[in-house]
């Protein structure tokens, strides 16, 4: 049998073209249905709004991509793919979400015209350290009975891949296949009878075979490729940079306070580079920590 080569979905060109292209309708319902609804079929069609066409290369020049989709009841679904922390990356998603639901009003519109928006966001890193689980699903609710707001306005999902360890055998839901097809298609060789078995994915894993692509594609995948692996780099590097910046300042300076005092170096250091869940997770200070010295920042610019 022909090994065959797969782009990674977590690519953001390759991420596009399988769920924002115009051929890509079955495949998005398929996997909102896993991913928001839990494997149930509530998604019968949807409208992918502004579908980008794999064959135009050149009209792909953000940093990172989304996919705006318009489902059978109105509802809006904004997903994102995103693999390298930024800063304010919480504050980004809630906003772009937020900016969703307000903008389908214009001066006079009534209200009752508004429709929820879902924000589904794809993260290749952790984002929430005290749990365990691979999808979040955020609502509104009342903060001492926990009680759900009565309409679901505004929804947040993340889907976090590191935390997905699941093999091929083991794989049991719609959803968990899903995101092993995130994961792990660049690894495959040959298309799984039990993804097969999902018409939506065996379809995105014959967009995601390279052997499909046309040259000028191909070469688009290789260049994007390369710019998240620079990207990433460019990150971790930036934060031993400031790791070791700090370090040196402590000596050059005569601080010896210990490592508390080295972990808010650092954080300074990275202050505009990461966010503040970001920075805690990497220097280990808690949150509120974080918190105090960007406003101690702030307050001496």
């Amino acid at each position: 049998m022909t090994k065959r080569k797969f782009i990674s979905p977590k690519i953001d060109y390759a991420f596009k073209k399988i769920f924002g292209s115009d051929q890509s309708e079955d495949i998005l319902i398929s996997f909102l249905n896993a991913i928001v609804y839990n494997g149930e079929s509530v998604i019968s069609s949807l409208t992918i709004v502004n579908p980008y066409n794999p064959g135009q290369v050149e009209t792909l020049k953000d940093s990172y991509l989304d996919i705006r989709a318009v489902l059978n009841n109105g509802e809006i679904v904004l997903i994102e793919m995103q693999v390298a922390r930024i800063a304010a990356f919480h504050k980004r998603v809630t906003y772009n979400l937020c900016k969703a639901y307000a903008n389908q009003l214009e001066s006079g519109d009534y209200y009752l015209e508004i429709t929820p928006v879902i924000a589904v966001t794809i993260t290749d890193f952790i984002l929430f350290k005290e749990s365990h689980k691979c999808i979040h699903h955020f609502v509104f609710k009342d903060q001492e009975s926990s009680s759900e707001y009565p309409e679901h306005e505004l929804q947040l999902i993340f889907v976090e891949l590191p935390r997905f360890v699941k093999k091929l055998p083991e794989l049991q839901t719609l959803a968990e296949k899903w995101i092993y097809f995130m994961t792990q298609a660049q690894d495959l060789e040959e298309i799984p009878e039990s993804l097969a078995e999902v018409t939506a994915i065996e379809k995105a894993l014959t967009i995601a075979n390279q052997a499909n692509l046309t040259p000028a594609e191909a070469e688009e995948v290789s260049r994007r490729a390369m710019q998240l692996r620079d990207e990433i780099g460019r990150i971790k590097y930036a934060t031993e940079e400031a790791s070791q910046e700090a370090r040196e300042e402590g000596r050059q300076e005569g601080r010896q306070e210990g490592k508390k005092e080295e972990q808010r170096a650092i954080a300074k250091k990275l202050l505009t580079l990461l966010d503040d869940e970001a920075i805690a997770g990497t220097t280990g200070l808690s949150l509120e920590v974080v918190r105090e010295l960007r406003e101690e920042e702030s307050e001496n610019l």
